[in-house]
């Protein structure tokens, strides 16, 4: 999950998904990663655009996993974003999905249903999960970020939102605005 979601920066989920299909039976392991040819695996991942970058971070987050941590993936926000291509968003994602602990995963349709029904103010991607951590319970924090990405795919889309079909209209305060 970690490097699926380091290749999801500026790419689609389903290309995501075809580039990790043949990816991860080529790299099976956190040592396949880091031992891998820089320029081979930006040909791997090529497709997910920012491909060079990528795969950069990619060997480095690797090799500290095995350097730092033994090869495991650690389980804080601390030790996460020390690894190379790993900011607050990934790693978020990482201790929520993998580690069930209480995580808010800012991504551009958090930030904007977010920000449409009021619960924050803030553009900066690291306010708005702290905005969101003082009002949602941690028990519930992973759970709405998914939604918030299914609500803003579905309905709340960045051009034109459905506000005429949205199940939260009553309460949004954007709703009919934008």
């Amino acid at each position: 999950m970690l490097i699926a979601t380091q290749l999801s920066a500026q790419c689609t989920d389903a290309r995501v998904n075809i580039v990790t299909e043949t990816l991860f039976k080529k790299y099976k392991s956190v040592e396949d990663f880091a031992a891998a040819d820089y320029g081979e695996l930006c040909e791997d991942i090529k497709s997910a655009g920012f491909y060079r970058n990528k795969a950069k971070n990619i060997i480095l987050c690797c090799k500290r996993l095995i350097d730092v941590y033994g090869g495991e993936v650690p389980d804080t926000m601390e030790d996460l974003t020390s690894l190379a291509g790993t900011g607050r968003k990934t790693a978020n994602l990482v201790l929520g999905d993998i580690f069930g602990k209480p995580a808010v995963v800012v991504d551009t349709h958090c930030k904007r249903i977010a920000k449409r029904i009021g619960l924050t103010v803030n553009d900066d991607p690291t306010k708005v999960e702290m905005d969101l951590k003082k009002i949602v319970p941690p028990d519930y924090q992973l759970r709405m970020c998914h939604q918030f990405v299914a609500h803003g795919r579905a309905v709340c889309t960045a051009r034109r939102p459905k506000c005429a079909v949205c199940p939260i209209a009553g309460v949004c305060k954007s709703a009919g605005k934008c």
